[in-house]
């Protein structure tokens, strides 16, 4: 059963679009991945997005069966990675819930029969950092959905170029992949570099970094898609947990994008204000 479509096309004008990534933050509960969606809901974030691997073939073959603690004991590399997946059944809940609470959700995709998962539910996936110089994957997915996403992380200028030309991606992510991102390293002028390079796509920013600032910045620099992972407390257990943002920083970072937005208004010529003849007639003689 299909849940969601796209709901914008990648040229139409339209207000920031705030993607909260739960990621692999859920821990592999069900219920954590709501209490995240519920976070998002309330923060009024426009997606939540999860991350969709078969771990099977996603899992390096020299990873497998290196020894990992866990907070369910010492297992496989590979053992945890299944452990963290979601089955068909529980990603239908999980839709069925953002589809109560009116969220759009979606997932990266990090293979080929993941993307076929994925496509049961929605129309719309994103191709992470880690694979975009995986063509067949980008070409793939792009063949498969309504709406595709890129992170350029890790890569250098000639795989993005690579990817882009293989994938026709709708929206482009300027991103760190450091977890959490030095705000040294950020090069935030690149989101400017894409959005001339690729002027048909939509450009975003997908932040690792600690606080809040670089995102608002990246959102008065032109980005229209804003994604940030999320957790219900960076202390708890996993890899993404402390380049994450808790509850009260999502809240906090959607009101003031949404400020941003509301306070960057048109431009000149300068116009008077009915709110101001007030105070001019106070103030001027």
């Amino acid at each position: 059963m299909r849940r969601w479509r796209t709901p914008l096309k990648s040229g139409d004008r339209m207000k920031t679009r705030i993607i909260a990534e739960i990621g692999i933050n859920h821990n592999g509960c069900v219920e954590t991945a709501k209490k995240l969606i519920d976070v998002a809901v309330i923060a009024g974030c426009d997606y939540v997005k999860l991350q969709k691997r078969s771990p099977d073939l996603c899992v390096p073959d020299h990873q497998k069966d290196k020894r990992k603690l866990t907070p369910w004991g010492e297992m496989s590399y590979l053992e945890y990675k299944r452990k963290i997946e979601f089955n068909y059944d529980q990603y239908n809940e999980i839709f069925d819930y953002c589809h109560d609470k009116k969220i759009h959700c979606f997932a990266s995709v990090w293979d080929k029969d993941s993307v076929d998962f994925m496509y049961k539910f929605a129309d719309i996936a994103k191709i992470p950092s880690a694979l975009i110089t995986d063509l067949d994957l980008c070409r793939y997915a792009r063949e498969r959905n309504a709406r595709l996403m890129v992170s350029t992380g890790m890569s250098t200028e000639e795989e993005i170029k690579r990817c882009v030309e293989a994938c026709s991606p709708d929206v482009i992510f300027h991103t760190n992949s450091t977890y959490p991102s030095p705000v040294s390293e950020l090069n935030l002028s690149y989101l400017h570099w894409l959005q001339r390079k690729y002027n048909k796509a939509t450009i975003g920013y997908s932040g690792h970094e600690y606080g809040l600032v670089p995102t608002f910045a990246a959102v008065v620099m032109g980005a229209k898609y804003i994604e940030r992972h999320i957790t219900l407390d960076r202390t708890m257990w996993g890899s993404d947990q402390m380049a994450s943002v808790e509850p009260a920083g999502l809240i906090k970072m959607v009101k003031a994008i949404r400020d941003i937005e509301a306070s960057i208004g048109e431009g000149g010529p300068r116009k008077l204000l009915d709110s101001e003849k007030t105070k001019r007639e106070s103030l001027r003689k």
